[in-house]
């Protein structure tokens, strides 16, 4: 841990750079190449396993080594830093303890998109628990910050979109009948999706652009940068598979794919 907080501290703006450039290229890319994982599933990609388990290989990494880098570091009895913490693993609790158990059906997922998303979360906890906990300045996140205009709207975003992305969730889980064991496939409808074709992706977006105002950071501003470059290109894919799977119907809705009422 010593070592991990040396090159922290040591290299922190190298690695807001490398991810930042890194982040263009997967948007890039993603509109050419559809991830492997939920309806775009396929052996292309390597072999398969549980999602469950890839939902929690993925994710739990970041929940625990963003705890560990707070215990190791001369904050951990900071109310600020402690609260800016709470914030950020209650996405993770959720994602990685809670989500993946309330998946239905038996679906698989990809081993190498699991080591990909093992790869980023581990990253991603480096870029916000190295800079919350080791390089923000010490009187940046002071008891005042937490009445900051930042802070105020920042957590309001950070809320409403886990609040959507949880929501949206549970329309897609709840979109096939009991008893009904098609292959088909189902428009959501409800909530968000009144407006997007992936609902679930705009809420993750707009928690994690709230993270980034409410820690007004560039760590905070890489992680919505990669949300966007990694989740708009799939939204995109998404959209195009209701046109040409459901035509009319799907096109009637006036539906945008990620951003309401602009794309």
């Amino acid at each position: 841990m010593h070592y991990l907080i040396g090159f922290i501290e040591n290299k922190f703006d190298e690695i807001l750079i490398g991810m930042s450039i890194l982040a263009i290229f997967v948007f890039i890319a993603l509109f050419f190449v559809k991830a492997g994982y939920g309806r775009f599933v396929s052996r292309k990609w390597g072999a398969l396993v549980n999602n469950k388990l890839g939902w929690v290989l993925m994710e739990a990494p970041v929940f625990i080594l963003m705890l560990m880098l707070w215990l190791s570091s001369d904050r951990v009895c900071s109310w600020p830093h402690i609260i800016l913490l709470l914030l950020f693993e209650v996405h993770y609790l959720q994602r990685a303890f809670i989500f993946p158990f309330l998946i239905r059906g038996k679906g698989k997922m990809s081993v190498l998109i699991i080591l990909m998303g093992f790869i980023f979360n581990s990253v991603n906890a480096i870029m916000q628990g190295g800079w919350i906990f080791y390089v923000s300045p010490e009187d940046y996140y002071t008891f005042s910050w937490l009445y900051s205009p930042q802070f105020i709207i920042g957590t309001v975003m950070f809320v409403f979109g886990m609040v959507v992305n949880m929501n949206s969730d549970y329309i897609i889980r709840h979109l096939r009948k009991p008893g009904d064991t098609s292959h088909r496939h189902y428009i959501p409808k409800g909530g968000m999706f009144r407006y997007v074709s992936s609902a679930n992706y705009f809420g993750e977006f707009i928690e994690w652009a709230g993270f980034a105002v409410l820690t007004w950071s560039l760590s905070g501003a890489v992680f919505a940068l990669w949300t966007f470059a990694n989740l708009a290109p799939r939204a995109d894919a998404i959209y195009k598979s209701y046109e040409d799977e459901f035509g009319d119907e799907f096109k009637r809705l006036k539906l945008k794919r990620i951003l309401p009422f602009i794309w």
